[in-house]
């Protein structure tokens, strides 16, 4: 029959060990359902073939590179990151009749259902494709969306440029954003993508499309900031949730789960068991 404190040196040396070895296996780098790919075949229209947008998860974003604000002042990229907050990349026209102003609506839509505040968490800079347009259309479209998401502090975190040629080039090249100018219609053919990177301008997550879903935004911003944003629940929930590209979503994630499991286990033994244990080796001891 075991004393109880042999019991809880039983019970905490497998509890332990269920740890370590999830640990010790992931660590070695194997993650459920690695190896699978998906490939598809499309046919489309020469006029737009090679536009699109191809990610380049990780790479690094020339923060050097310069554009115009909304007053006409010359800034760098680099002044909208700092070592806290993500930063959310649009790359849009502002004269786009369709489908640049439904992307912004979508992104203005969901950031005003996140918890998360522009200027304070993150920051959105829109950078136009197209180098005739000039900060006083910047501007409009700037004070467009402010006032749509009703709150004035979006001012602080909303950046509407424009920029050179070349430098609108070398930023959609660096995050594969590839589009083409249609002589024929005076407009670009283009993709739609909210681009989210670090806060050191590493690109970390792309979110396709017009509409968006908040928990799957709010992830994102939440793993772009590296866990700089957020509260300790956040981060919590975002080490249990990874991107599922195939759904462009996060889903949950049963691995990292088991690893939290296990370590709250260890506490709760711990807590309850430990006590008990000094309890018991205090009754031992002779008077």
């Amino acid at each position: 029959m075991y004393s109880l404190s042999q019991l809880l040196q039983k019970i905490l040396m497998g509890a332990l060990f269920v740890s370590a070895s999830l640990i010790s296996v992931y660590s070695f780098g194997y993650k459920p359902g690695e190896g699978l790919e998906k490939k598809a075949a499309h046919e489309v229209p020469g006029e737009i073939e090679g536009v699109g947008v191809f990610e380049r998860l990780g790479e690094q974003v020339s923060l050097d590179n310069v554009f115009y604000d909304e007053a006409g002042a010359e800034v760098t990229l680099g002044q909208y990151y700092n070592a806290d907050k993500p930063v959310i990349i649009s790359i849009v026209y502002y004269e786009c009749p369709s489908l640049c102003n439904y992307h912004l609506n979508g992104v203005n839509a969901v950031l005003k259902d996140l918890s998360l505040r522009p200027g304070k968490d993150y920051d959105l800079v829109a950078v136009t494709m197209n180098p005739k347009e000039g900060p006083l259309l910047a501007s409009d479209k700037k004070d467009a969306y402010v006032h749509e998401f009703g709150d004035p502090i979006a001012a602080s975190g909303y950046h509407f440029l424009t920029g050179d040629e070349a430098n609108i080039r070398k930023l959609a090249a660096e995050v594969g954003f590839k589009y083409k100018y249609q002589e024929s219609s005076g407009e670009y053919a283009h993709a739609s993508a909210a681009i989210i990177t670090t806060p050191e301008g590493k690109i970390s997550r792309y979110l396709h499309g017009i509409e968006f879903d908040a928990n799957t935004f709010r992830l994102a911003l939440l793993e772009g900031g590296q866990g700089k944003i957020g509260n300790i629940v956040d981060q919590i929930l975002m080490f249990c949730f990874q991107f599922d590209p195939s759904r462009s979503k996060y889903t949950l994630y049963a691995w990292n789960i088991m690893r939290v499991g296990a370590v709250f286990m260890v506490i709760l033994l711990l807590i309850v068991l430990v006590p008990l244990w000094m309890k018991e080796k205090k009754s031992e001891t002779p008077a």
